[in-house]
C-alpha cells in the first residue's frame, strides 16, 4: 500500500470509530508502529485529527457525539491514571466514598491499598472493578435506569437512594469545565451526580486537563461549591492559574495540598 492509500486510510478509519489506538491500526494495516505514529503526527500537523496518547481522535467525533466509556477508555490513559492514584490518596480507612461514572474513577481501584471502605456507585463499570480487585470492601451499587452510552444507573431511583445516603467523600467525572460551570452531556446523568456530591462531606471534580475550558450539554453543578477539582501536571500553567482562583486545585505534583489528606 503506498503512503497516500495508507493515510487515507488511517483518516477515514479515525473519522468513522472516533477514537483509534494506535495498535489496532497496525493490526489493520500490517505496518510498523513508528509509521502510524509518523502518519498520524503527520495528520495532527494537517489538522486532520487530534493525537492522544496511544492514538488518535475524530475532530468531528470530539465535537458532535459523546464518547462512549469504552472509547473513552482510550483517551488520555496516562494522566487519567495518574489522577486515579491520586484520588486513591486522599481516601482513609473507613470512609464511605461515592465514585461516579467515567474511566478515571475506574482505575481509582488499582491504587488503593485500604482494608476497609464503603464503596458507593452508580457506575457498572467502577462497580465491577471494585468487585474483581476489593472483595473485601463493601460495596454499594446504586440501581436506576442503565444509559449504556456511560455505564451509568440514573433517574428517578437512582436519585431516591442517594438522597438518603450520608458520604464522606465524592469523586465526580465530567465531560467539560468552563469557568465555575460543570457539565456533561446528559440531563439525568448529570442530576444524579449533583445529589451525590450534596450527600458527601467532601466534594471533588475528577478531570483531565483536556476537560478544562470545554463546554458540554449540561450544567450539573459549580465549581466553587466543590473542595477541589483534581487534574494532571499537564494542565496549562495559565489554565491552573484561573481555576484556583474558584476552588483547590490538585495535581499529582502538588506535594502541600497533598499534606492536607496525609
Amino acid at each position: 500500500m503506498l503512503k497516500n492509500e495508507r493515510v487515507a486510510t488511517i483518516l477515514s478509519t479515525v473519522n468513522q470509530s472516533g477514537v483509534v489506538t494506535v495498535q489496532e491500526l497496525v493490526d489493520a494495516l500490517n505496518v510498523s508502529s513508528m509509521t502510524i505514529r509518523r502518519d498520524l503526527d503527520e495528520l495532527e500537523q494537517e489538522h486532520q485529527i487530534i493525537r492522544i496518547h496511544g492514538g488518535a481522535q475524530s475532530r468531528h467525533f470530539s465535537d458532535k457525539q459523546e464518547a462512549s466509556y469504552i472509547q473513552k477508555r482510550k483517551l488520555h490513559v496516562t494522566e487519567k491514571s495518574s489522577i486515579a492514584q491520586r484520588v486513591a490518596e486522599m481516601i482513609d480507612e473507613n470512609e464511605t466514598i461515592f465514585l461516579g461514572p467515567g474511566t478515571t474513577n475506574e482505575l481509582v481501584s488499582k491504587y488503593l491499598k485500604l482494608t476497609n471502605l464503603r464503596i458507593v456507585t452508580n457506575s457498572l463499570p467502577v462497580f465491577e472493578r471494585f468487585r474483581d480487585e476489593h472483595g473485601s470492601y463493601e460495596l454499594c451499587l446504586v440501581g436506576g435506569t442503565y444509559r449504556e452510552r456511560s455505564g451509568a444507573f440514573i433517574g428517578s431511583l437512582a436519585i431516591e437512594l442517594l438522597k438518603n445516603i450520608k458520604m464522606h467523600k465524592a469523586f465526580v467525572g465530567v465531560n467539560g469545565i468552563n469557568g465555575n460551570s460543570i457539565m456533561n452531556a446528559n440531563s439525568d446523568e448529570g442530576q444524579t451526580q449533583s445529589i451525590a456530591l450534596d450527600q458527601s462531606q467532601e466534594k471533588f471534580v475528577v478531570a483531565d486537563h483536556s476537560k478544562l475550558d470545554r463546554n458540554d450539554f449540561y450544567t450539573f453543578y459549580q465549581l466553587d461549591r466543590c473542595d477541589g477539582l483534581i487534574t494532571d501536571q499537564d494542565v496549562d500553567p495559565q489554565v491552573l492559574k484561573r481555576y484556583q482562583k474558584i476552588t483547590h486545585v490538585f495535581t499529582s505534583l502538588d506535594k502541600k495540598q497533598k499534606e492536607r489528606f496525609a
